[in-house]
């Protein structure tokens, strides 16, 4: 059972999916940072919305932190790098609010191109202004859709139903699937050139941040009007309440600032601007989504499983065909660093077979992350595992070929003078070691591992067994083979650990070349 400490209101049905899994949720809504600072040791999970900032002092000082989950998409409140650092992975919910968010985008463009909050707060006043808050149609204006994602393109394909032209400035966006969305890929310049609307549908990074600003602005059409449900930091928003003033930007429709929570800016005393406090995810079903979804995400951090939405591990996706070779693979990276006396200078991982065909970087770092652990006082996970190979002038190689001679699939680990390779077999998944330092033995995986060279004569076995059986040591599996002429190779498991008092007293023996003991766990 672990602690996940909740700091912000999240949706019953993701805090009771943690609770039913058997863990403590401690929510502690309204805390001031110095007050985080002072729950946050213990905890392995924190969960945050946009409120709660996570910064350096709290990755810090969360010791036994192995995730934080933020329950929507946008993370800039999080300190994305320094959770790195420390091996804390930080995971979102991508999706859950992408309609609600896309109909809220939507809501601003015509309250904007309407009017209607204008209106309704002069007429709620007692004044009927019905000349003053003219309108215009969208039916034939051009919307610029700047980031063509998920939420980009819903938006997008409603406003087409109100008979818009649709163009769109994304990078990642291919020109065949733009074309047949119906919408015209043009650059950022041209975008602002054109459009009457522009809606921005874009991450806040540091290419991003002050995007449009009064360079962008005074290049763009005149009397353009500009819709931000995205993220705040974005717009410049000093360079848009003068380009407004100005009238070079018609109107804005804001739900995300730079600084939240705002409640008074520039912006605010301008009529042509319709703002609201960030409410593109207020709605029960998306609260729902992302509370689940977050949920789910957490559940599989804190197991040590493949996290999908994790945003710090350079992995990719898993794969069904390949999931299951995640804990052979990271078993391998724990017997291996018992067996190579050592971190060598590099490391290959090899994959064959029908595993080649797929992305299987999620596979290596899951071999660094139980090779590193064997080895570790500090967290290692998924996401700092490369950092700290890195750090210790490990070169990490990868390779894969589609061609396996005698298994399916095969994972092969290789450094110095040793290697280790497993494969996976049957129905129920069961893993196996296939091959030691280069040499056929096939025996079930195991925690516990005695890996023997010595002369190939009689008695040799028996002095290894003795040896064993004197530990007071039941050997669960063993497999014999010759490593070369004249020499023999033994690897012996056992359900328990093998203690180093087994390679005290074989080593120096006659006809004992060398011992390796490996307790993984």
């Amino acid at each position: 059972m672990a602690r996940i400490l909740v700091t912000e209101a999240l949706a019953d049905a993701g805090l009771d999916r943690l609770r039913r899994a058997g863990h403590d949720v401690d929510v502690r809504l309204g805390l001031s940072p110095a007050e985080l600072l002072d729950v946050i040791p213990g905890a392995a999970a924190l969960i945050v919305r946009s409120a709660t900032k996570v910064t350096a002092d709290v990755i810090e000082a969360g010791r036994d932190l192995i995730a934080v989950g933020r329950a929507g998409v946008g993370v800039d409140n999080v300190d994305t790098a320094a959770a790195t650092k420390r091996g804390v992975m930080v995971v979102n919910a991508p999706g859950s609010n992408g309609l609600s968010t896309a109909e809220h985008a939507v809501a601003l463009l015509l309250s904007m191109a309407r009017n209607i909050p204008q209106a309704h707060g002069a007429l709620v006043a007692g004044r009927w202004e019905k000349s003053r808050w003219e309108g215009v149609e969208l039916h034939g204006k051009t919307l610029g859709v700047l980031g063509l994602g998920r939420i980009g393109t819903l938006v997008a394909q409603r406003a087409m139903a109100f008979g818009m032209r649709i163009v769109a400035a994304d990078p990642m966006m291919s020109a065949e699937r733009a074309r047949q969305l119906g919408i015209d890929l043009v650059d950022l310049d041209e975008l602002f050139a054109t459009s009457d609307f522009v809606t921005l549908h874009l991450s806040r990074t540091k290419e991003t941040i002050n995007l449009v600003n009064a360079d962008l602005l005074s290049r763009s059409k005149r009397g353009i009007r500009i819709v931000n449900a995205a993220r705040g930091g974005i717009i410049n928003e000093a360079d848009l309440a003068d380009a407004i003033r100005s009238g070079q930007v018609g109107g804005a429709a804001l739900d995300v600032f730079d600084t939240e929570p705002l409640t008074d800016s520039p912006l605010f005393h301008l009529d042509q601007v319709v703002v609201t406090p960030h409410l593109a995810a207020s709605t029960p079903e998306a609260q729902d989504k992302a509370g689940d979804v977050i949920a789910e995400q957490l559940l599989l951090a804190l197991a040590g499983d493949f996290v999908p939405f994790a945003i710090n591990v350079d992995a990719g996706e898993a794969a069904e065909a390949v999931r299951p070779y995640l804990p052979l693979a990271e078993q391998l990276g724990r017997l291996f660093a018992g067996l190579a006396d050592g971190a060598p200078s590099t490391i290959e991982v090899e994959y064959e077979g029908e595993l080649a065909g797929y992305d299987t970087r999620i596979l290596t770092l899951s071999m660094l992350k139980g090779f590193f652990a064997a080895g570790s006082d500090e967290p290692v996970s998924y996401v700092n595992a490369p950092q700290i190979a890195e750090d210790r002038g490990i070169d990490v190689r990868e390779t894969s070929t589609t061609a396996s001679h005698d298994y399916t699939n095969l994972v092969r680990v290789r450094g110095g003078e040793h290697s280790l390779a497993g494969a996976i077999f049957g129905p129920r998944n069961e893993s196996r070691i296939v091959m030691v330092d280069d040499h056929d033995i096939e025996l079930p995986l195991s925690d516990h591992l005695a890996v023997i060279r010595n002369d190939d004569r009689v008695g040799m076995m028996a002095l290894v067994t003795s040896a064993i059986a004197d530990a007071g040591v039941n050997i669960a599996d063993m497999r014999l083979g010759r490593a070369s002429e004249g020499t023999a190779i033994a690897v012996i498991t056992s359900d328990e650990e093998i203690p180093s008092a087994v390679r005290d007293q074989l080593a120096g023996k006659p006809g004992i070349l060398d011992v390796h003991i490996v307790n993984s766990r």
